[in-house]
């Protein structure tokens, strides 16, 4: 009988699968090493292990112990893996740009899920790199992980993802292309295939709003390159031990609508459902189609599975709201169908202006049509408003009638966006469109930007 002996018995051995659609115009073999085949579906299941079994050697990770560890949702599934069949209990600190699904599958397999802001320095208290270190020196009997800098996360792959790669393409691998986060991946598996032919390029895929490309070719660390960005998974604002920039050939930059865009692409054109740093390194190797000649053998890898991204890359209305999705928009039903459902924010003459205020906060909105029984009768927005509580303190319980502008323009669903910018200005901050039956929705500054590509 064959069977594993538990669940992490069955990490590793991915398979290689050649890409046809998606890479048309290079000139070169291309073939994914789809990680998702781990049981924890992603490629962290297999330094999780390595992590741990090393800490269990040397004495840091003690029986019964407590794991900690900052995380984007991947390592901690398969530390979660780890835990779960060795007895541990597990402390996941995560960012919460992270998609949900990461949150709750974490959750499913046992870990304790604490989620930190995004927009904070590394050094700041609340980032999840802080948190996950005081949450390690407060908890007794804990080790912190800290896969960014533990060495064992490249030494992984240095023993397996390489090796693995050399062997599934005969030892003719001419360029090896991945995302870059914790940096583990590319430099174990560069240091193995370069020992073996030092001829290979190993290229990383880097985000806008991080470090990595930038340092790699002046040696700066530039802080004015760090921002927020959408892409999970790659990319940093630090400069991980793991990261041998030595092994790593160059670097080259998705962005965030790139990425979102050419994962949903790899489903739909090679039937491969992964996730959203799969999605940038294969428009990261579409980037460098130059590089290749026809005789090459590139092995791109795939991090992690789609299923963590139902609710962000594969949904429609998350892509709608960022700009992410490739619709001809050229009239005013276009700018509005991402939320044409939802019922227009109004407000009556003779409500406070309190009430508007409310309104402008709870709605998350900047304008207000005002209306009466015969139709729409004004507007307010929080310029107006700003400027009449400056003139009078006592503003917020006078009625409307008196701090209102005047109404919005109302356009038809087909008039162009070209004729719809012309009425938009400093002093006209929106439009009405007409939906027909008596319905209508607001036009805003907002939704052109959006539109623009």
């Amino acid at each position: 009988m064959k069977y594993a002996d538990n669940i992490l018995g069955t990490i590793g051995n991915t398979p290689m699968v050649k890409l046809n659609k998606i890479t048309e115009g290079i000139d070169a073999l291309v073939l994914a090493k789809v990680e998702t085949f781990n049981p924890g579906n992603s490629v962290k299941d297999r330094m999780a292990v390595k992590m741990i079994e090393d800490a269990e050697a040397d004495g840091r990770l003690k029986p019964g112990g407590t794991i900690i560890e900052g995380t984007s949702g991947n390592t901690g599934m398969g530390l979660a893996l780890c835990a779960i069949v060795k007895g541990y209990k597990l402390i996941c600190v995560i960012s919460d740009k992270q998609s949900k699904e990461k949150m709750d599958i974490l959750r499913a397999v046992g870990a304790k899920v604490v989620v930190c802001p995004t927009d904070v320095e590394p050094t700041d208290p609340r980032s999840y790199y802080s948190v996950s270190k005081r949450l390690a020196e407060e908890t007794p009997n804990s080790w912190y992980v800290n896969q960014y800098d533990n060495l064992s996360n490249a030494k992984a792959h240095y023993e397996q993802t390489g090796p693995e790669i050399w062997e599934q393409t005969d030892g003719k691998i001419t360029h090896f292309i991945v995302g870059v986060g914790t940096g583990g991946t590319i430099s174990g598996v560069a240091k193995y295939l370069k020992e073996k032919n030092p001829n290979i390029k190993c290229w990383g895929i880097d985000t806008y709003g991080s470090v990595f490309k930038k340092y790699h070719e002046t040696g700066i660390f530039d802080e004015n390159e760090i921002y927020s960005y959408i892409t999970e998974g790659i990319g940093e604002d630090i400069l991980p031990k793991n990261v041998d920039f030595s092994l790593i050939d160059g670097f080259t930059k998705v962005t965030d609508k790139d990425a979102a865009v050419y994962t949903r692409k790899l489903a739909l054109e090679e039937g491969i459902f992964v996730g959203n740093s799969a999605g940038a390194a294969i428009k990261g190797l579409l980037q460098l189609k130059d590089e290749f000649k026809p005789d090459d053998v590139v092995v791109v890898l795939f991090h992690d599975s789609g299923s963590r991204y139902v609710g962000k890359m594969f949904n429609d209305d998350w892509m709608r709201e960022r700009g992410f999705l490739d619709e001809d928009i050229t009239k005013a039903e276009d700018l509005i169908k991402g939320h044409s459902d939802k019922p227009l924010v109004i407000v009556r003459t003779e409500e406070l202006v309190s009430h508007a205020i409310e309104r402008l906060r709870k709605y998350k909105i900047s304008q207000i049509p005002v209306i009466d029984t015969n139709g729409f009768v004004g507007s307010v927005d929080e310029t107006d408003l700003f400027r009449s509580y400056v003139e009078d303190k006592d503003i917020a319980e006078k009625p409307i009638r008196e701090i209102m502008g005047k109404p919005y323009p109302i356009v038809q669903k087909n008039t162009s966006i070209e004729e719809i910018s012309k009425l938009i200005n400093k002093d006209n901050q929106a439009v009405l469109v007409d939906l027909g039956g008596g319905k209508h929705h607001i036009i805003t500054k907002h939704d052109i930007i959006s539109s623009i590509k």
